[in-house]
């Protein structure tokens, strides 16, 4: 099943709902997962997986192709990638604006690319790769980040537009970064999202994030542990009224994982702030 419609919702499919997903069916546009967990066909993940596709498109979101690193791509992962993509036709297949790999080494983190020309060159050519490997587009996720290299020659949003320029990718806009990036580095939400390509997002990830102090500071914390803030819910309600985007939504939660009730109770949160700011841009043009 791969038809999806725009301005699906959708939450992100874990192991501890699998039974609950099957046995109640529960009202969702799409599931997503994280495609690394599936890629064993004897495993009970695969199992599920092959069950619950019969009801719900998925969409395949990825943390270990490396995208950004001067490693040769993996080609065993990639392999993986594509018999996974060839078997359950995904709505969406999307990585991570980071990298994983140094030299045959792997680390189990999403680290931060440099915003150089050279590292511009390296990630678009990665991409160009999995999408010919793949036979069809990816979207790229942006970050949350709690520094900054102090050698760069562009910006994120500008890195950003130029990778899906020159792949022809698009891109997987997550609101929760943008705003623990903005917060944790002072900068502004608003002229972030002035500068993306619009044209180019396709999905939207919304999820909640910690606070850590570290001495005088707070950093905000990517952990998709907790419920979305009410400070993304609002770069949300204004992104959905400045825009009017068709990408899917998807409610993101990792760790701390709560029942499935709670996660279809924050994706209808946010499909009910859509629906307004739709209703509220209908009736607006019908008076003007």
């Amino acid at each position: 099943m791969t038809d999806i419609k725009n301005k699906a919702m959708g939450i992100g499919l874990r192991s501890p709902h699998y039974q609950a997903v099957l046995d109640t069916k529960p009202d969702v546009d799409f599931l997503e997962i994280h495609s690394e967990n599936y890629f064993n066909i004897y495993s009970k993940e695969y199992f599920y997986l092959e069950q619950i596709a019969e009801n719900y498109p998925i969409s395949f979101h990825g943390v270990g192709g490396s995208l950004g690193s001067s490693d040769p791509l993996d080609k065993g992962y990639l392999q993986q990638l594509k018999h996974l993509v060839d078997r359950f036709h995904p709505i969406l297949v999307s990585d991570h604006l980071s990298w994983c790999s140094f030299e045959g080494n792997f680390f189990n983190d999403l680290l931060p690319v440099p915003y150089t020309k050279e590292a511009l060159r390296c990630f678009s050519d990665n991409v160009n790769q999995v999408q010919n490997i793949l036979q069809r587009q990816i979207l790229i996720e942006n970050p949350s980040s709690y520094l900054e290299y102090k050698n760069i020659d562009m910006n994120e949003p500008e890195f950003i537009n130029e990778i899906c320029k020159q792949t022809g990718c698009g891109l997987l806009l997550d609101l929760n970064n943008i705003y623990i990036s903005a917060t944790n580095q002072q900068l502004s939400v608003q002229k972030y999202l002035d500068e993306i390509d619009q044209s180019t997002v396709q999905e939207i990830h919304l999820a909640g994030f910690t606070k850590q102090k570290i001495k005088d500071n707070t950093l905000l914390i990517d952990t998709h542990s907790t419920f979305i803030d009410q400070a993304v819910w609002d770069i949300y309600q204004n992104y959905v009224k400045q825009t009017q985007t068709q990408a899917i939504t998807l409610i993101e939660w990792d760790l701390e994982i709560p029942n499935l009730t709670t996660l279809i109770e924050q994706m209808n949160k946010a499909n009910v702030i859509r629906e307004a700011e739709n209703e509220f841009k209908t009736i607006t043009n019908a008076i003007f």
